[in-house]
Formats: C-alpha cells, structure tokens, sequence
C-alpha cells in the first residue's frame, strides 16, 4: 500500500482515557484531549514522569485500550484495522517472553503469528540474531538471558516483520552502555531507512542523541513538544571550543569578553563517561579476550539494508503476485481442459444415456431384492419373539426348567 507523503503516522484527536471507579465514576484521568503528530520516518520522543499517561497512550495506539474520547490514527487507519497492526512493531517495558524456548526459537514463533514464510523466517532470524548481537546464543534458552540479553532479543522481535512503525517502551533498560550505544545507533538507522520510531524513555540522555522531536506529558496532558534543538538551545549563551591554545591567547579572549561586559569560563572539555566506556570494551573485543556476554551488533542488515516503505510494499506485493502467478496457470489449464473434455464427450451422448439407464436399471434389480428381504425380516421377528416368550411364560408357570437347563448343560460339555 503506497502511502501519501502528507500522511501522518501517527495522528491522536483530542484522545482521553478515563479510568472509572467500580460505579462507574471518573476516577483516573490518565490521559486528556492529546493532539499528537507524528511524521514519517521521524524519531519521536514520548517522556513524562511515572503516571503521565505514556503506556496508556501506547497501549491506545496498539488497540490494547479503548479511548473514552477522540480518535486515534496510524497511517491514516484506525488502530483496530488488522491491517495497520500488521505495520507496527512493539517491544514492551518487560519483554514477556517464553522462558523455555530459545532466541530462535521464540523469533520462529512470532514470525509465524505475521505469518511469515518459512525461508523468509529463517532468513530474518539469522539477520536479526546478527543484528542484535546474538548470532552466538541463539540455541540458548531465554530463561539464561540477563536483562539486557532478553531486551536485546525483544527488540529483534518487534522488527521480524519488518514493520513501517516501531513502538519502543525502555528499549535500553538494563543494558551495557555498549549495547545502548550499538541501540542508539541502530534507531538512527533505521529511521534513515524509512521506519517511524516512538521511543518512550526516562534515560534522558538517550532520548537527545537520537529523537528528532520530543514531547513531555504531565497528568495526562502535553506540556510542551519541539524539536529537541529549539528546546534545548541556550540563546542567550555562547559556546567555544577550540584547539589546545598559548596562555597568551587566552589572556586575550579574556580581555575581549570583559570589555562587552560578560564573564568567561575557560576549562578543559571532558569525554563522556559512555563513549570511555565503549573505546574500553572496544579494545578488549579486539584483543579478543574471552566473554560469555553478547556480542557486537553487525548493525542494518539483510531485509533491513533496504528502504522499509519500499521494500515491504515489494516483500507483500512480490508474495501475493507469485501466489497469484502459480495459481493463474492452474486456473488458465483448468479453463481450457474443462471446455475441451465436454467437447469430446459431447457427441456419444446416446452411448452415455443407454449407459446411464442400464447401471440405473442394475442398481434398482439389486436393491429390490435388499428391500424384500427388509419387508419380510420385519414380520418375521415380532412372531417368533411373541412364541418363544409364551414358551417361556408358560414352562415357568409349570414350573419346569429342564429345557432352559438343558443347553447350558451342552455348553459346558462342550466347553
């Protein structure tokens, strides 16, 4: 399905959920009159304190809680559309998965809820396992995975249908600060590639490196939403940062800023704690010493490498048009042999009808005999019965039973 290029991916209209105590009254506004606008191919950040109404905004967009007012919109469709559920990717705050299957296993048994192809599964697991940083441990069962490792699978989950929108709720909570880096990353990715992320996060940080734009809930309402630049950008400051200088030239930049009449802080920059982190990890890896945690992603890859809108409008068409392909000319041979066999059987049309009467002929001399032989049973046994109980009516008023003795006798003789 080709989408307009005007056409919002995400779209709320005056959308409010209210929680109702056990009569019936209003008791938990969760969320109230949201306006939400969300571009293609954009990274969004949803962020608010602890009950600002995030999951319930999510759990709305995926159908998973009716709106007590307004409308909720996702490329242009309603959210109960089997359809548009089918486009979207979701990884939870808590990856619920099954804790006795393996990482391959568990991406098969979602796959086949997409209804995926086999091959087309298989290729997507390794993909993804790669992608994630799992290719090593993907005969391991979830239920040995730290947090980090099954959160990792959880995201490779939500992409194995190569949705067009990803909804993530803490992506990175409990990972390493290398695989929220190779995350971050990945995200960034992959809205270049075509995909619309909704990120809800409260690692701050994280939310910055990578969100286009940003909205901040309170008590279910929007407080304020921008681009993360117009939010965060001190106007009335400014910023230098230059290469190592002589004492002398920064006596200068000093007399400089005295004479506008404004104070300057001169301090040597330091690197963030996450990219010291990642540059450690780094050479270990490379010095290849040995570790039974995960692995570097291979980053985009596979089914991903290409253009999302594109690729999964060829993947649908491509399956229905090969479907449609094989059973064309089924249905073009049966067309033609079906017209071409009445033809040829046309013309002894006296030969079939004498045949057809002497089989029907056959069949009724064969069952009036079956029908007789009914008709004469049915009479027959009301008779018998009737003498053989008055037989016994009456040698049992006599009082004799010798003759109901009798073939017991013979049966156990003969036994």
């Amino acid at each position: 399905m080709v989408i307009p290029e005007n056409q919002y991916a995400i779209e709320t209209i005056s959308l409010t959920k209210i929680f109702p105590d056990w009569w019936g009254r209003a008791k938990v506004i969760a969320v109230e009159d949201l306006d939400l606008q969300i571009c293609q191919n954009e990274i969004y950040g949803l962020l608010g304190p602890n009950g600002s109404g995030k999951t319930t905004t999510i759990k709305m967009l995926l159908n998973l809680l009716h709106s007590s007012k307004g409308a909720t919109f996702v490329f242009g469709g309603t959210v109960d559309n089997p359809d548009v559920s089918a486009r979207i990717g979701y990884l939870p705050e808590e990856s619920y998965l099954y804790r006795y299957l393996t990482a391959r296993e568990t991406l098969d048994f979602y796959g086949r809820i997409f209804g995926l192809p086999r091959d087309i599964r298989k290729a997507r697991i390794e993909t993804l396992l790669e992608m994630v940083g799992l290719s090593g441990m993907g005969n391991r069962q979830i239920a040995t995975f730290s947090k980090g490792m099954a959160r990792r699978i959880g995201l490779a989950q939500a992409l194995i249908n190569d949705p067009d929108l990803l909804i993530l709720d803490e992506p990175t909570s409990g990972m390493d600060p290398m695989g929220t880096r190779q995350m971050k990353d990945l995200f960034v990715e992959l809205s270049r590639r075509g995909k619309t992320i909704l990120l809800c996060s409260h690692l701050l940080a994280d939310v910055e490196d990578v969100c286009d734009r940003i909205g901040i809930l309170y008590g279910g309402r929007m407080q304020i939403e921008g681009t993360v630049r117009e939010l965060l950008q001190q106007k009335n400051e400014t910023q230098m940062r230059t290469g190592q200088i002589s004492e002398g030239a920064l006596e200068q930049i000093k007399q400089i800023v005295s004479n506008e009449g404004e104070q300057i802080d001169i301090q040597q920059p330091m690197d963030k704690l996450e990219s010291f982190f990642v540059k450690v990890v780094a050479k270990a890896r490379q010095e290849k010493q040995r570790t039974s945690g995960a692995e570097v992603g291979t980053g985009i890859s596979g089914f991903l490498a290409e253009k999302p809108i594109v690729q999964s409008e060829n993947i649908l068409d491509k399956l229905v048009g090969d479907n449609l392909k094989d059973a064309e000319p089924e249905s073009g041979g049966t067309a033609e042999t079906t017209p071409s066999a009445p033809i040829s059987q046309a013309q002894p049309t006296d030969t079939d009808h004498s045949l057809l009467q002497q089989l029907a002929h056959q069949e009724t001399d064969v069952s009036l005999p079956s029908t007789e032989t009914v008709q004469k049973e049915k009479p027959e046994k009301p008779s018998v019965n009737e003498n053989v109980l008055d037989d016994l009516i009456e040698k049992k008023q006599d009082g004799s039973t010798e003759i109901t003795q009798s073939p017991q006798k013979k049966d156990t003789e003969n036994a």
